[in-house]
């Protein structure tokens, strides 16, 4: 699942910074933006449930996941205030951060 989600914040990127230099982020971008989040609160719900089954992994990849979880939505909210160029630049910018989250998350497991 995880190799996935780097695929599908990838795309998302991509399509976030082609938004900003289009019209800004459409409705189906931002509905992506929600499946994202919550394709990695399952996957960190699912390494919790694996923790507990196979002990702590290593703290670096706890803190990965942590990280991966708030960057959209904190990104969604500073981004609020900008032009719609700039927001939808901004979210397509935090998913490519958040697929590289994701990468380190999986190098550390």
């Amino acid at each position: 699942m995880a190799f996935a989600l780097v695929l599908y914040l990838t795309a998302l990127g991509l399509w976030g910074i082609a938004l900003g230099f289009a019209s800004g982020p459409t409705p189906s971008f931002r509905g992506a933006l929600v499946i994202a989040e919550i394709a990695i609160v399952a996957q960190g719900l699912l390494g919790v449930v694996s923790a507990t089954a196979r002990g702590l992994p290593d703290w670096q990849h706890i803190l990965y996941g942590l990280a991966l979880v708030v960057a959209i939505p904190l990104a969604a909210t500073m981004a609020r205030q900008g032009s719609p160029r700039r927001t939808a630049l901004t979210l397509g910018l935090t998913a490519l951060f958040a697929a590289g989250l994701a990468i380190r998350g999986i190098a550390t497991a």
